[in-house]
């Protein structure tokens, strides 16, 4: 089993303290990429850790660890390769660049090169749909890849290149990417310095600049604040709303009730939420408010009826309701229930034979 390292259990601890004492299970997701980024995925020692630093059985655990799949359950490359193939990049050739990549590497989806370095990958949708196909390496993006493109990419980060993104920072390897998901900053000269938008990111921007869209009164120049400053802008505009309510009106006398009943006062159903008022309507129980109008009746409970009165009573309904269009009766004849039971009870069959024949097969003939 992994022993990790001494500046991961204080990093483990950093991320912890972030969340309430109370709710410290909500630091998982940022423990699992640091246990990922010491031994490249999460393994069974790493699922222990987690449980151990948060109270948690493994079995909690493990079921997070399973559900995203950006947390690695074996071995991975320093550069995992993801290539969209959903719709859209197929349609643009999303699968060709995959295809491509498997052939060179000679590894298919979540296969790793013998060297170690790739990791291979389809993607559902890397959500950059303006820029398909796209193939991303540790997450950072490589826009309107073609296969040869693809090639070039993952040779150069064989040979210990780190091939720059179409946009965001520069590369780095996977256990670097989980570190920063946990939370952690870049502490590479330079890391976060690369990169820019993307042309169809900025489209919008753009027409809007051209055909002088803008919202009313923006200055784009407006400083932004500080917390503190917003939250004290924010309680003075909040007093002054209060102070300029006017006073409440003297609430009127209640007049008699014309009935002069004696049961409580009930609120109004709109006063109520629409759950309760469901609740209410369904199961109603000694709680639940009954208007005390004329002709009111509560229902009460009665004794349950005897087998031979349900019959009756089925009877009853099944006269009183006839049968539907289609011709289907609306329940069994009155004579044929009271003849199956006589039968039942004399333990012969419908023809008044036995059930069990003379030949004891209990089969008729």
């Amino acid at each position: 089993m992994s022993t990790f390292t001494e500046e991961t259990r204080l990093r483990a601890r950093e991320i912890i303290a972030r969340y309430p004492a109370d709710r410290s299970r909500s630091a998982l997701l940022p423990l699992l990429h640091l246990v990922q980024s010491e031994e490249g995925y999460v393994s069974p020692a790493g699922v222990e850790f987690c449980a151990e630093v948060l109270g948690l059985n493994k079995a909690q655990v493990g079921a997070v660890a399973t559900f995203y799949t950006m947390y690695k359950r074996k071995p991975t490359g320093d550069y995992l390769v993801s290539v969209c193939t959903n719709t859209m990049c197929d349609v643009l050739g999303g699968q060709k660049v995959y295809d491509a990549l498997a052939e060179h590497l000679g590894v298919g989806h979540e296969e790793t090169t013998a060297d170690g370095k790739i990791t291979l990958e389809h993607a559902e949708c890397l959500a950059a749909c303006d820029y398909g196909p796209v193939m991303t390496v540790n997450y950072d993006f490589f826009d309107n890849v073609e296969p040869q493109g693809a090639l070039d990419v993952v040779e150069e980060l064989r040979a210990g290149g780190r091939p720059m993104p179409t946009r965001g920072a520069r590369l780095c390897t996977l256990k670097e990417m989980a570190v920063q998901l946990a939370g952690f900053a870049d502490e590479r000269d330079g890391a976060v310095a690369d990169g820019g938008p993307g042309v169809p990111s900025l489209r919008g921007l753009r027409l809007a600049e051209q055909h002088g869209v803008s919202v009313p009164g923006f200055d784009p120049k407006t400083p932004i604040r500080s917390k503190a400053d917003a939250d004290r802008a924010a309680a003075e505009a909040k007093a002054k709303a209060e102070a300029a309510k006017p006073a409440p009106a003297a609430e009127p006398a209640k007049p008699e009730a014309a009935t002069g009943s004696t049961a409580p006062d009930v609120k109004a159903p709109d006063a109520k939420s629409p759950q309760v008022r469901t609740a209410e309507t369904r199961q109603p129980d000694a709680a639940t408010a009954v208007p005390d109008a004329p002709g009111t009746k509560v229902p009460v409970d009665g004794p349950a009826p005897v087998p031979r009165d349900a019959q009756a009573a089925q009877a009853a309904g099944t006269a009183a309701n006839p049968p539907a269009g289609d011709g289907k009766p609306a329940g069994d004849a009155v004579g044929a229930q009271e003849r199956n039971l006589k039968e039942a009870e004399a333990g012969t069959g419908a023809d008044g034979a036995d059930p069990a024949d003379a030949n004891g097969s209990g089969v008729r003939k």
